[in-house]
């Protein structure tokens, strides 16, 4: 007797920091493409894995989301005359609000490859949470931004190998 499938699309966002990333070429080693995220229409783009981290960071950072467990430290030249220490500045924060919704999210593509990234957690200064890759609807979890990016260099290769380099395993094969 057969018996319906229930839905195991990994396809959603689900987050309000979650954002599409789009590979759409390799030049000199380094993946190149834009990203998105609900609080923009425009794509950010990038010129490597570490320019992207730097501006999903940037994002976290403004969106408070989620929350570092470790703060930058700032260190004032000017301390206060009065305390010796330096004075406090108040900045008028400007909430984000959403301009793109997941279904316009997801239309997103890259020419190599498009990933949805769900940081749910920066602790130990890193980056724990969800990777799926669109293309093959597997999701990973990641314990850090060194192995979400493994995961992602590991994914285009496979469609796209680099110059004199063997893929290395990491995404897990589906049955098919």
């Amino acid at each position: 007797m057969n018996q319906p499938q229930a839905n195991t699309s990994q396809i959603y966002i689900g987050t309000q920091n979650g954002v599409v990333v789009c590979v759409d070429r390799i030049l000199r080693g380094d993946l190149i493409g834009k990203f998105y995220h609900s609080y923009s229409l425009e794509a950010q783009e990038f010129l490597n894995l570490g320019h992207l981290l730097f501006q999903m960071e940037t994002l976290f950072n403004e969106l408070k989301f989620p929350y570092p467990s470790t703060n930058e430290r700032h260190f004032h030249e000017n301390p206060s005359p009065d305390t010796g220490r330096a004075a406090n500045r108040s900045y008028h924060e400007e909430k984000r609000e959403k301009i793109m919704n997941d279904e316009q999210l997801l239309m997103k593509h890259g020419d190599l490859g498009s990933f949805i990234i769900r940081v749910q957690h920066r602790q130990n200064s890193s980056w724990q949470g969800r990777i799926t890759w669109i293309e093959k609807n597997k999701t990973v979890y990641f314990r850090s931004v060194w192995e979400m990016m493994k995961l992602i260099e590991n994914a285009i290769d496979s469609v796209a190998p680099r110059e004199n380099e063997e893929p290395e395993p990491g995404w897990p094969d589906s049955a098919e």
